[in-house]
């Protein structure tokens, strides 16, 4: 990895959310929300509402007003200067009915809006038309992967186009793992017959007003850089500028400056890479060594132990950020000092998400966000169907049937390493007995991969029955589809012998009958008769069925109440029935 050098001076630090109420009720509300995130929010006092309210705009990242929609934009509007820099701001109605996204909709407003309406009980209102209809807002595209916006100029009338249904077209596009856009939004859309253009580009260049063109400059280039000893920042800074200006690059799609680390100190480059507000990264003689570059000097070889520092670093620090880089401006010299730049070639997303054991309250928000951030959503066709209303519309969806976990697994990292922001759905939590697995024993280093952790069924299901995974526990599947009885029923016998708890999933099938009623008998063997068990159907789901009964009811034929879409828990020895729940004690020996 290379060593990182800070560029930009630490700011000072600022309360994530300034609160302002001018009424008992709304200062109560306050201090709930303060209560409920109590690292991120400060109740602003002062003289007077607008003082505060003034206070506080100026001193957050964002802001909530206790106080009329039309009385907080009247106080703010002398302060305002551009939606990009300007905090968020939310008002909520006295009556803690509403809460508004008044200022800086898709640069926070509308998430904090919801936020607020989770603890206090409010209706989010959003009136940005993206978020209306759940389309990707423009005026966001990209920003997780650090896009610019060239001009906010044609942010609006591209937006409208893309809202309406008018014919839109995407250049550079593909080339990103970016979320999804309406359908009327594609590469195949004639020039000469579109609304409006969405172009994502690394190259300098104006940007036509006719048809309204949206350009973002995407982070793909690396600009090497090696210098003499006690070179001047200016010297340096002119070349870098040259080096991107004489190949036609912009700027704002630099993401680094690549060096070798014996110039981690050297200010003329660390000056002239802060001046336009770009990451250093330096690199060892023996990583730059190791690069093949087109014009390699055994002269620089002798020097500092590598043939290449520019050329060399600028491909090293590229390919590092994505999945491969080529050289598009040559080596270039000034007196004291070379450049060159490098471009990267992105990296495919794969997010592997576990939706929960069914209900929708139990699909998490991040869950929730990285199905609505994927253009392409691959499962089993009934977990999309459970989700389909989330998917922001122009998703591709790719659906198969039970049964083919590999070929979904397979599917998905294809899509990534086409270079697609993939999602790959699946129940409970991905990574627990689910489509985790298969899908990371296919990927490679080629494409990113996002975990996002779900409830499990054995999570909810322990809950529904008490506290019976209280100590040590472990999840044993009773499926032989992929795993041989014989081993099966060896971690039976060793879950047995160390007495744990055991959460067995796939218990029962209609052609697999008898090995739930078997790994029963090797339980009991080990633990009483009376050891409470629980079994959970369809946990989460509308005709759920929780039942507490024991080890040997179960085994006198309870166990044929149970099929695949039952979770069963079999308590420890120490495990005990209190009040009609099953709760395994925290400490060794029961009290």
């Amino acid at each position: 990895m290379p060593l990182r050098h800070d560029t930009e001076h630490a700011s000072n630090a600022m309360s994530d959310i300034g609160v302002i109420a001018a009424t008992a009720r709304g200062r109560r509300a306050a201090d709930r929300l303060a209560a409920a995130w109590p690292r991120e929010v400060r109740v602003v006092a002062a003289d007077s509402p607008a003082e505060a309210l003034r206070s506080a705009f100026s001193g957050n990242t964002a802001v909530v007003s206790f106080l009329a929609v039309g009385a907080t934009v009247r106080l703010l509007a002398p302060l305002l200067g551009d939606k990009h820099t300007d905090p968020p701001v939310v008002c909520v109605d006295e009556s803690l009915e509403h809460a508004v996204a008044v200022l800086g909709g898709h640069h926070g407003a509308n998430d904090l809006a919801r936020r607020v309406s989770e603890v206090l009980g409010s209706r989010p209102v959003v009136t940005t038309a993206s978020d209306t209809v759940a389309a990707t807002p423009l005026d966001s595209y990209g920003a997780d992967l650090g896009f610019r916006v060239a001009a906010d100029a044609p942010l609006a009338r591209a937006g409208a186009a893309l809202l309406s249904g008018e014919p839109v077209r995407l250049e550079g596009t593909g080339d990103w793992p970016l979320p999804p856009l309406p359908d009327n939004a594609a590469a195949d859309v004639a020039a000469n017959d579109c609304a409006a253009v969405i172009r994502v580009t690394d190259r300098a260049g104006t940007v036509p007003d006719t048809p309204p063109t949206v350009t973002y400059h995407p982070p793909s280039l690396v600009v090497g850089v090696g210098a003499a000893r006690g070179v001047a920042a200016e010297e340096v800074g002119a070349l870098l500028d040259s080096a991107l200006a004489d190949s036609g690059l912009a700027p704002e799609a630099v993401r680094a400056v690549a060096t070798l680390d014996l110039k981690a100190d050297e200010e003329g480059i660390l000056s002239a890479a802060r001046e336009r507000g770009w990451e250093v990264l330096t690199y060892p003689a023996h990583q730059l060594d190791s690069v093949e570059v087109p014009t390699p000097s055994e002269t620089v070889r002798e020097e500092v132990g590598t043939p290449s520092v520019a050329e060399a670093a600028a491909l090293r620090a590229a390919a590092e950020a994505g999945s491969g880089a080529e050289l598009v401006a040559a080596k270039r010299k000034s007196d004291n000092a070379t450049a060159a730049v490098a471009r990267l070639q992105p990296r495919g997303r794969l997010a592997v998400i576990g939706l929960g054991p069914g209900a929708r309250d139990l699909t998490t928000p991040r869950a929730v966000a990285e199905l609505q951030r994927a253009s392409v959503v691959v499962g089993l066709d009934q977990y999309l169907e459970q989700v389909g209303d989330l998917l922001r519309p122009g998703t591709r969806v790719c659906s198969s049937g039970l049964g083919q976990e590999e070929e979904r697994a397979r599917s998905a990292v294809a899509e990534a390493r086409s270079g697609a922001a993939v999602a790959l759905i699946g129940s409970g939590d991905a990574g627990v007995y689910a489509m985790a697995s298969p899908a990371l024993d296919f990927a490679g280093p080629d494409i990113d991969v996002v975990g996002v952790p779900g409830v499990t069924a054995a999570a909810a299901a322990s809950n529904l029955l008490g506290a019976p995974l209280g100590h040590d526990h472990v999840y044993i599947s009773l499926s032989d589809l992929h795993t041989p009885w014989e081993a099966i029923e060896r971690r039976v016998r060793a879950a047995a012998d160390g007495d744990f708890t055991v959460c067995f999933y796939n218990p029962r099938s209609a052609k697999r009958d008898w090995q739930l009623p078997r790994a029963l008998e090797i339980l009991a063997e080990h633990r009483p008769a009376d050891t409470p068990v629980g079994h959970v159907r369809e946990v989460s789901r509308s005709d759920e069925r929780a039942t507490v009964t024991t080890l040997a009811r179960m085994l006198d034929g309870g166990a044929d109440a149970v099929d695949m879409l039952t979770v069963v828990v079999v308590g420890s020895s120490a495990s005990r029935n209190v009040a009609g729940r099953i709760v395994t004690p925290r400490g060794y020996t029961w009290r």
